[in-house]
């Protein structure tokens, strides 16, 4: 396999793209939009709420919070999450910004 060439882009491109992969999946997609919904911090509810095996549901959370989408604590004997509001704050800012940078006054194609 390849290397990839991550040193020739910005921080901020290279940044931008690791939360977008780590968003990249439809099962992180619902795991997200479950803990929001709780609008707490989720204790183990997630294998019974989206029906996939706790160490599919753990790896998820893993990538997510390598990514820092998701915060964890540890109570007792489980891991609770939480999103982590200062990196949906900056990634609501990137998203913005790159998707803000399309003039779409004049088409070319």
């Amino acid at each position: 396999m390849g290397l990839t060439k991550s040193e020739i882009f910005s921080a901020e491109q290279n940044h931008l793209a690791q939360l977008l992969k780590a968003l990249a999946h439809p099962a992180r997609i619902a795991i997200l939009q479950e803990i929001m919904k709780a609008n707490t911090c989720i204790c183990g509810d997630l294998v019974t709420e989206l029906g996939l095996a706790q160490a599919t549901i753990s790896q998820h959370l893993k990538e997510l919070k390598n990514a820092g989408l998701i915060k964890g604590t540890v109570e007792g004997a489980s891991v609770c999450y939480c999103i982590n509001p200062e990196t949906w704050q900056l990634l609501e800012k990137e998203i913005g910004n790159f998707l803000s940078a399309v003039k779409t006054t004049n088409s070319c194609c």
